[in-house]
């Protein structure tokens, strides 16, 4: 028995050990996954390229050839000041937590990422990826709403709108949905960005489309896109960058993130399919605009389901986005005759409101998705969802509103009639696109 003493003892100490509290907390912490940090690493990539050089390209082809550097340079602008605004405190309002305040507002305790470091986990990533991942996010946000006043606001306006925005907006609605707020504790269903991102951009460039008023010459005088080469060429890469703004939501390199890539290229097909169907059977031909326009629907509809539903739901929400996206970027334009330069509004915001809605009920198992959390129904799910649409459209209508009425006030928001006629890029910044 003496010789099994000393195998007794160490069992019993490691037993011990194992069993004590400061071993369990050890074990309760996550190590950094690899492959999860790698492919949010690349996503991240991924989204910074949709606004740089994706929707750049996107909408700088779609104005006149007098504007084309001011869509680059506001691009390009926003997605500077956005990311130095994130790391200084719109990321901490965003994620952090508010105390009382956190059903409405993160805090203040990771102002200028204090207190991050390279081994502080998100998860089971670092802290830094997942911090410059939502970057991304509050970059192209309010870039997508610069389409609504697109060749026609003076570019210190631009830069004090979008400041204003990103800090009012953006970030409220990104804690609420996101962070913490009330919206998700409420059990909104949001992957990556139906609501904060879309319906957001929606409505703000909806507000700013009727506050600015219409461009000189329009509807009457003809103003068709200067280079749809271009266009089409950041349209593809919108549509690859979509795979890390809907997979990387995931925040992992695992099955949601593979179902959300593929539901993500089912949409997009789908909502250009359907495009292309519908103007060919009114106006007898298939335009290459209507192609990438209902890939844009069909991306922004897919957006706050990608982590839900399953290919049929993908399918049906895509298809549904094209064909009702469609028609309200015609009444828009010709019935109510807003200027809402680059569609944003009939596209983005739209096209939003149907995934986030129709999330609710394609989420349902019966029909693919991965189901609800417990006590929901499809019917309380839908109604969650109206919810969270409506709340976001009544706080960015009216925060953007006193915005763009208190820029108007104090530097003046639209161009003169002189600038607009010559053209942004002499005027803004004493510079031609091309020179022929």
């Amino acid at each position: 028995m003496q010789i099994f003493k000393p195998y007794c003892a160490l069992a019993a100490s490691t037993f011990l050990f194992l069993g004590s509290p400061a071993w369990a907390q050890v074990r309760e912490e996550p190590p950094i996954n690899p492959a999860n940090t790698a492919w949010m690493l690349t996503s991240t990539v991924l989204v910074l390229l949709m606004t740089l050089p994706g929707l750049a390209l996107f909408y700088g082809g779609l104005v006149r050839t007098k504007n084309v550097l001011s869509i680059l340079m506001q691009c390009f602008t926003i997605t500077c000041l956005g990311s130095l605004l994130w790391v200084a405190f719109a990321y901490s309002l965003a994620f952090g937590d508010g105390g009382e305040l956190n059903p409405w507002l993160g805090g203040f305790s990771s102002a200028f990422m204090l207190g991050i470091g390279p081994g502080t986990l998100k998860g089971t990533i670092p802290e830094t990826v997942f911090a410059m991942f939502q970057m991304t996010f509050a970059i192209i946000t309010p870039a997508l709403v610069i389409g609504g006043f697109a060749e026609r606001m003076r570019f210190s306006s631009l830069i004090w709108f979008a400041i204003l925005w990103l800090v009012l907006v953006y970030v409220p609605l990104a804690h609420w949905v996101w962070g913490g707020g009330w919206l998700q504790q409420r059990g909104v269903m949001d992957f990556a960005g139906g609501t904060v991102v879309h319906i957001n951009a929606g409505i703000a460039s909806l507000v700013a489309a009727l506050v600015m008023g219409r461009r000189k010459g329009f509807p009457e005088t003809a103003m068709p896109p200067h280079n749809l080469t271009m266009t089409v060429t950041g349209a593809c890469m919108l549509w690859v960058g979509w795979f890390g703004f809907n997979a990387g939501s995931a925040l992992a390199a695992d099955g949601t993130a593979g179902m959300a890539m593929l539901v993500t290229h089912i949409g997009a097909a789908a909502g250009s399919v359907a495009w292309m169907v519908i103007e060919w059977t009114r106006h007898g031909k298939p335009s290459v605009l209507g192609m990438v326009t209902g890939m844009g629907a069909g991306l922004g509809t897919i957006t706050p389901a990608s982590g839900y539903v399953g290919p049929l739901g993908a399918l049906v929400i895509g298809s549904t986005a094209g064909f009702i996206c469609f028609f309200a970027t015609n009444f828009m334009k010709r019935t109510l005759r807003v200027d809402d330069t680059l569609d944003v509004f009939p596209v983005h915001g739209v096209s939003g409101t149907i995934g986030t809605i129709l999330t609710g009920v394609f989420a349902a198992k019966a029909l693919g998705g991965v189901g609800f959390a417990e006590g929901m129904t499809i019917a309380s799910q839908v109604q969650t969802q109206l919810i969270a649409v409506l709340a976001t459209v009544i706080w960015c209508a009216v925060v953007t509103l006193v915005i763009l009425k208190l820029i108007d006030l104090t530097l003046g928001l639209r161009v003169s009639t002189e600038e607009e006629t010559e053209g942004l890029d002499i005027r803004m910044h004493n510079e031609t696109g091309y020179n022929y």
